[in-house]
């Protein structure tokens, strides 16, 4: 299994990687490409609320998976519901079938606990499916230990052609 990620600078605007990833989904799916995954889409937020978070997934026409729960004004702590990236997850894991490649959102907190969209990748390894993703600075270190030598980086610009030369290489 192939599996490429990569990252942004600290002071990118907030959602710029889900932005990428999914537009590379789309030109991808546009040029033949088999792609399964998620994509995470964020609602604009207001002045006073933080944005909604919802995963899309890939080739489903089922509507999108809240991922973030309101925790209420002022409150402070993560607002992932894992439940739901969880289900978002199995849902990714029943829709592979028949792909070229995996998009996933993100190696975040949850997949550095074992969860989340783990179960996704190694189901990915085991079909010899090759995987791209955005892997956030405070997560790098647990995604070199998750991924051990199975890991490339890529930057930003090269995506859509390591994406193309990892598909035409796919046994």
């Amino acid at each position: 299994m192939l599996m490429g990620w990569f990252g942004l600078d600290e002071d990118a605007q907030p959602g710029a990687a889900d932005d990428l990833l999914g537009q590379l989904a789309r030109d991808l799916s546009a040029q033949g490409v088999r792609v399964a995954g998620a994509v995470q889409v964020n609602s604009t937020p207001d002045p006073e609320c933080a944005c909604d978070m919802d995963v899309v997934v890939i080739g489903d026409d089922a509507p999108p998976i809240r991922i973030s729960q309101s925790l209420g004004t002022g409150s402070t702590g993560c607002r992932l519901d894992p439940g739901a990236l969880e289900q978002a997850a199995a849902r990714v894991s029943q829709r592979m079938a028949g792909a070229e490649l995996l998009v996933l959102p993100k190696f975040g907190r949850q997949e550095a606990l074992g969860r989340g969209f783990c179960s996704v990748i190694a189901q990915a390894a085991s079909e010899d499916l090759p995987v791209i993703l955005h892997v956030p600075a405070q997560q790098r270190q647990a995604f070199a230990q998750f991924s051990g030598d199975l890991a490339q980086r890529i930057a930003p610009e090269d995506l859509g052609r390591w994406c193309a030369r990892a598909v035409a290489e796919r046994p």
